[in-house]
């Protein structure tokens, strides 16, 4: 029998797996009207459709074997951790473990958890004449529980022991409750397929692919370069330009190839969103997710600006960030820190103020991951293959939902010059996104104008002429699968140029694509690089995994320069204050302050010991995956707080051990103030902490944090939480707590994270921060869960949008539910006053849609059809796996390696149709039709710092569009203000024709509707104490 388990530690023993086993064997066959489910089940209790386990396929017995056994791991898995306060709810694995049942004993155990949103716990076990019933009210004390018995003879084929396992089962909830409360239960219909009208949704084609023309724009000039350059290359180098070189095939994570003849070498792409991956001497910027909570548009560009001085000082062409794809549909979604918010209006504004910074420091920004990206589960091979199928998610949605929230930011990029995009490893719609012709042929190359390249995520490419003709542009890293020596494209692109299934115009647009990108920030002379992501010696392999060109690689340049300040400074910015009572700002003259949590502390194995910071050691200061760079050093919470204290004169102590009660115990009951550091981690797929698949499986704090602060805060009266974390995390059990005095959420600060947490508690720094997410009491709140188990037999597994653009704090206002902390909300050492609002209408055209044709795809150059001159050059260097454009013989179906060559394919209507085509309606410019950025309205309102220091404010605008099927309020601007004590300052915001329209699907255009609009001034997305209408009669469509 095959037993599944969702845990968020591995500290469980064997001896619990091995009861459990026992507690859940079942020899049905004997007895199988024992285990019927049907209409008179309804006795154990009203929620009988509440088996949030799995239902029981054709009431069968092993329909109810495969329940139990998914409940009873499950509260082994809930045995790391203790919470008397929480409830069941629990179910869904992520990782199988085998385990072989043999009893000869026929007794039936069923354990169903019925709740009305968690309200109610039952434990039943059924055999003839003995029944169980354990009332949440008596889970509380195991005494307790022992008296819920119902003394009753046991029949003579019952265990003798089924007694002492009911009796483990009850005492394994009592200790692990807290998991369980916060398990992964999918909410209830969610994400079923059944009765979805997304079910097994499709994306319509859309072909030729769209080319790029000269303009009168920001592009112009780099077209036209790129288009010169172009015109000088042999079919051969273009197909090197386009084609990775292969995994570990050269210095960074993907090459493409050189062309020597013009002494044009090859571009580099790296990591990561946060700094550069796998080098030496460079910086660990705060992440995305952190510094979305500055709301600081002055430090979304600073941060990219320096993230790229430091790319381009390594010799990095292509900057492989910034991210807002995972746009953070659920908040475990596992790489939703790399990104900002899942608004989509902040996310737009922090990713083009980024673009821009990367931009002007001279490396391309790669926009990232293009699109709906939303979960780790299923997205590559690893995790599906497991399963038993082959194909990666496909996230189902709405044309409506993407364009006004999933592709609002990545509109935003493009807008401000982002030179690259990177399509997903999922499907949208079931299709494969590189090469979802509708999304990248009519979205981002039509509609939005997009005049960079789209390149593949690594790997990411499942076809050659598909993903061509479906736009994309240059594919990473080259391998068909890491290493193999095998393309889709390389030598079978060249083939597919000189057999004629490939349009040479569509080449010739990738490589211009790539070309003007590379002018379009001015790389007209690069920086050779100097570093390599395989080694970090001196001296190695130039082709680490052919283990050939031995030379330099390495010459440690330090590209730091004094980034550590204003890493320092944005850490602190970036820092939300959730609450205070009057104990912030410390003064560093406390007298004894005690220092509990392992996070804040540092890694046992040091700030890198840990490959791509695949572990939760130590204090949280990025999350893991392939986002992530070296830490030059990390400065500790508890380092910095003993400097503070220790050069007062104050004592600092401290137990880093989460686990360890007793000293816990000792040292809470006697310090004058607790500071207790908890995290929660995630990250990439490929790496799995503490059984979390890169996804969290819950919102509950790592390693016992919310015991560890309850514990302390039982003794010690004045407890300040900080809270390091990727996103949400669930405070409910302490927030309230009167001992608990202070909160704060400080995300992922980077290298100066203790630095910057200083600045906080002591006041060099008044925290000006605002979550840039929601903190709900239950992860049910936010919606949709993940899909952590297949769903859809042996084909993708299919996760449906139905919720439409109702995520995060849209959510929870349409569902009436009041967060713990809204979106938007942070406190800090002063108060501020709102007042005196003004709207000024002003004019503008109406909205014209895009009309009128293209030029004709240009065909820049010509190239011989003599197979001769595509053979690998006789003196050629062939390093083992490398990826080149040269053919292996002259015949091309052997060359191809494909045993299908020359069968007939139906290749879409359209798609070498070179001629002129017609434009888009709702593009014309990058990010869409140039109307939509007309400013329609100017709002304005004055704020007042009522306190007695001066402080940051981050004033928001909220627009309601105020249709039915609209959010109540949607963020459209925001600014953070500097205000000095009791002076004021004006908010400024712009609200354009975009700001205040919908999508219309049927015209596929924005349009602004006749319902009544208002727009709000406010600190927060709950606290909106200005309002006023805004006339929009003369722009109505």
């Amino acid at each position: 029998m095959t037993v599944t388990q969702r845990y968020q530690h591995q500290d469980i023993s064997a001896t619990n797996v091995a009861v459990a086993a026992q507690a859940i064997a079942l020899s049905g066959e004997r007895h199988p009207e024992i285990f019927t489910l049907g209409p008179e089940t309804s006795e154990w209790g009203s929620c009988t459709d509440g088996m949030t386990f799995g239902e029981p396929q054709n009431n069968s017995v092993v329909g109810m074997a495969s329940l139990l056994s998914r409940f009873a791991i499950g509260v082994v898995a809930a045995a790391a951790e203790t919470n008397p306060k929480a409830i069941v709810s629990g179910h869904a694995p992520t990782q199988e473990v085998r385990i072989q049942l043999h009893s000869p004993v026929l007794f039936s155990l069923i354990l169903v958890s019925i709740g009305l949103a968690q309200s109610c716990l039952f434990v039943i076990a059924v055999k003839f004449g003995s029944r169980l019933e354990i009332p949440v009210v008596a889970i509380s004390q195991l005494g307790e529980i022992r008296k819920q018995f119902v003394a009753e003879p046991a029949t003579s084929w019952a265990d003798s022991h089924l007694i002492d396992i009911m009796l483990w089962l009850a005492q394994a909830l009592l200790a692990g409750l807290a998991h369980a409360q916060y398990s992964n239960n999918t909410t209830p219909g969610a994400n079923d397929s059944s009765s979805s009208p997304l079910d097994f949704a499709d994306s319509p084609p859309f072909y030729p692919s769209p080319w790029v023309e000269d303009t009168t724009g920001d592009w112009a000039d780099a077209i036209t370069k790129a288009k010169a350059f172009v015109s000088q290359l042999t079919l051969l180098e273009k197909v090197n330009l386009t084609t990775g070189t292969g995994w570990q095939s050269e210095a960074c994570v993907g090459n493409v190839g050189a062309i020597p003849r013009l002494g044009f070498d090859s571009l580099c792409m790296q990591d990561s969103p946060l700094g550069i991956r796998f080098a030496d001497y460079v910086s660990a910027f705060p992440a995305g997710g952190t510094i979305a909570g500055s709301w600081d548009r002055g430090e979304f560009y600073q941060r990219g600006y320096q993230m790229g001085q430091e790319h381009r000082a390594k010799g990095v062409d292509v900057q492989l960030g910034p991210v807002v794809g995972p746009l953070g549909r659920n908040p475990k979604g596992g790489r939703n820190w790399e990104g900002f918010s899942p608004d989509p209006v902040l996310s737009g504004i922090a990713v083009a103020d980024t673009v821009r910074g990367i931009q002007d420091a001279g490396v391309i920004a790669c926009t990232k991951h293009y699109i709906m990206n939303e979960q780790e589960h299923f997205r590559q091979p690893g995790q599906f293959e497991d399963f038993g199928f082959v194909d990666a998610l496909s996230s189902n949605l709405d044309d409506k939902t993407l364009h006004e929230l999933y592709l609002w930011p990545f509109a935003d990029a493009i807008r401000a010059g982002t030179g690259s995009i990177m399509c997903s490893y999922n499907k949208v719609n079931n299709s494969q996104v590189c090469q979802n012709s509708y999304l990248q042929n009519y979205i981002l190359k039509g509609e939005l104008g997009f005049q960079g390249f789209i390149m593949s995520d690594w790997d990411a490419q499942h076809s050659g002429v598909a993903s061509t003709l479906a736009g994309m542009d240059m594919t990473m890293p080259g391998d068909t699968d890491f290493n193999s020596g095998q393309s889709f494209w390389g030598p079978n692109l060249t083939i597919s140029i000189l057999n004629g299934t490939v349009p040479q115009w569509r080449l010739d647009d990738a490589a211009v694509r790539i070309m003007a990108a590379y002018y379009y920030v001015g790389l007209d002379e690069s920086i050779p690089v100097n570093f390599d992501s395989w080694q970090r010696d001196t001296y190695g392999y130039e082709h680490y995994y052919a283990k050939t060109g031995y030379g330099l690689i390495n010459q440690h340049v330090d590209v730091r320069m004094d980034h550590f300040r204003s890493i320092r400074r944005t850490a602190a910015k970036s820092t939300v204050m959730l609450k205070n009572s009057g104990v912030l700002p410390l003064t560093g003259n406390e007298k004894w302050t005690a220092v509990f949590g392992n996070d804040a502390a540092e890694n046992e194995y040091g700030p890198n010991g840990c490959a791509d910071r695949g572990c939760d050691n130590g204090t949280l200061a990025m999350g893991w995956g392939s986002g992530t760079a070296d830490f030059p050093y990390l400065v500790t919470p508890l380092e910095s707080i003993k400097r503070e204290v220790t050069d007062n004169g104050g004592v600092v102590t401290s137990v880093t051990d989460n686990y360890a009660y007793t000293q816990i115990q000792a040292m809470a009951s006697q310090a004058d103030t607790a500071i207790v550091f908890v995290n929660a981690d995630s990250g990439e797929g490929y790496i799995t902490v503490d059984g979390n698949a890169g996804d969290r499986n819950n919102l509950t704090l790592w390693q016992g944090g919310q015991t560890l602060v309850q514990n302390v805060s039982a003794l010690c009266n004045n407890t300040i939480v900080v809270i390091h974390s990727v996103g949400p995390v669930l405070v409910d059990s302490f927030y309230d707590n009167e001992n608990v005095t202070a909160i704060l959420w400080a995300g992922l600060p980077g290298q100066e994270s203790g630095n910057a947490i200083a600045d906080i508690l002591y006041g060099r720094e008044n925290p000006g921060g605002k979550l840039p997410f929601t903190i709900g009491s239950s992860a049910a709140e936010y919606g949709p869960d993940l899909i952590y188990e297949p769903n859809n037999g042996h084909g993708s597994p299919q996760d449906n949008f139905d919720e439409g653009v109702f995520i995060d704090y849209r959510a929870f206002d349409k569902n009436d539910i009041t967060p713990i902390y809204e979106f938007g909300f942070g406190l800090s050492y002063t108060t501020f006053e709102y007042s005196d609002i003004k709207v000024e209408k002003v004019a503008a055209g109406p909205y014209q849609p895009t009309t009128g044709q293209t030029i004709a795809a240009p065909t820049l150059g010509n190239f011989s059809r003599d197979i001769e001159e595509y053979q690998f050059p006789a003196n050629a260097t062939r390093p083992a796996t490398y990826i080149f454009p040269y053919l292996n013989s002259t015949d091309l179906a052997e060359a191809s390696q494909d045993p299908e060559y020359g069968v007939n394919h139906t290749w879409p209507a359209g798609y070498a149709d070179g001629s002129p085509q017609a434009r888009i309606p709702a593009g014309g410019a990058p990010g869409g039709n140039p109307a939509l950025w007309d400013v329609l309205f100017t709002v304005e309102a004055t704020i007042t710092n009522n306190g007695t220091v001066s402080g940051d404010e981050v004033v928001q605008a909220y627009v309601a569009l105020g249709g039915p099927e609209d959010p109540k309020v949607q963020l459209r601007g925001f600014d953070r203000l500097s205000i000095q004590p009791g002076q004021s300052a004006t908010f400024h915001a712009d609200i354009t024709r975009r700001d205040v329209s919908n999508w219309d699907v049927a015209s596929q255009n924005w349009v602004i509707s006749e319902y009544p609009k208002t727009v709000y001034v406010g600190a927060s997305s709950r606290k909106l104490v200005l309002s006023a209408e805004l006339d929009t009669s003369d722009y109505t469509s």
